[in-house]
């Protein structure tokens, strides 16, 4: 290839991989670890920490905290090479599934999370509520809370079950991944 094809070529490549940075970071993914993730889906094979660090201009330490966090999204996996010790990674390369772990994994968490605080504060307002000295105008605040708390924990129901049909795959039931399929 010649080097103004090169060029066009590593332009490109540049582009996609920043934008999936940005992009990443929309779901708490750092900027660095978006870099290397992308920089992983345009090699034609694995690469070593060294490498990685090396084709980003980062510490070794960088590279494996970032690789950690995109194993820990099922976006990249260790595999073993013959004739060597080192680690080596490559990219999943299934954009849909690496979706559904990125999105499951943050959604779920944040979904235990707001569940968890809910029912704690669902739990004391309802102690609140049997009190016999409350006045009647905190009646009705405690009365609201414990109504809008029910509809909160309604809303984090449907989200786990939708959560479920990512994981499942029966999203794509409803949303096919090409737009012809039915």
């Amino acid at each position: 290839m010649d080097t103004n094809q090169e060029k066009i070529l590593e332009k490109a490549q540049a582009r996609v991989i920043e934008t999936l940075a940005r992009n990443m970071d929309l779901y708490g993914i750092t900027m660095s670890t978006g870099l290397l993730y992308g920089t992983l889906l345009f090699q034609d094979k694995s690469m070593t920490l060294d490498e990685m660090g090396e084709a980003l201009g980062m510490s070794k330490t960088s590279m494996s905290t970032g690789v950690r966090t995109l194993m820990d999204l099922n976006m990249v996996e260790k595999i073993w090479k013959k004739g060597t010790r080192k680690d080596h990674y490559e990219v999943n390369l299934d954009w849909y599934q690496n979706f559904i772990d990125l999105f499951s994994v943050k959604w779920r968490h944040a979904c235990e999370q707001n569940v968890h605080g809910l029912k704690k504060s669902l739990q004391e307002l309802r102690a609140l509520k049997e009190m016999e000295d409350l006045t009647d105008e905190n009646k009705d605040r405690v009365n609201l809370s414990i109504q809008r708390i029910e509809n909160g924990l309604e809303y984090y129901l449907w989200l786990s079950r939708l959560i479920d049909s990512f994981e499942s795959h029966d999203i794509f039931q409803f949303v096919p991944k090409k737009e012809n399929e039915s």
